[in-house]
């Protein structure tokens, strides 16, 4: 178990730190003006998110295995996963941003980028607590 327990942290962290990035090149990408600059921030952003999606299947898939074969539950563990599902969520809205920066239809400021930005960091600050301290 806890081969599968660290495996899960690594592609959590992981996956966070392409949830924590991406959005900060959305940041960089809404400040753009010259058509060079954004192609190439769309390339990274598109080799990024390409990249999130396995990192995500393997930490979701990981924590299935502690959560149904070893039985890790407790009270606590229904808020964590609606924080993964709304993680989830994020994942693929920022999918949906990456496409609209892909064809010219973003409509939102840096600023609201950098407000988007902090949403992964409270809700990784929630997972860590209700895991680590099991409030409930």
């Amino acid at each position: 178990m806890l081969w599968i327990k660290a495996l899960h942290i690594i592609f959590v962290t992981s996956w966070f730190a392409g949830l924590f990035y991406l959005p900060r090149l959305f940041v960089n990408h809404a400040m753009v003006t010259d058509a060079a600059t954004a192609e190439r921030l769309v390339l990274m952003e598109q080799k990024l998110f390409r990249f999130m999606l396995p990192l995500a299947l393997l930490a979701l898939a990981f924590g299935l295995i502690l959560w149904l074969h070893y039985g890790i539950s407790g009270n606590w563990m229904h808020p964590k996963l609606l924080l993964v599902a709304v993680l989830i969520g994020y994942h693929f809205y920022c999918g949906k941003l990456l496409n609209d920066f892909k064809h010219n239809k973003n409509k939102h400021s840096h600023v609201w980028y950098r407000w988007f930005n902090e949403l992964p960091v409270l809700v990784l600050t929630l997972v860590v607590i209700l895991v680590v301290v099991k409030p409930f």
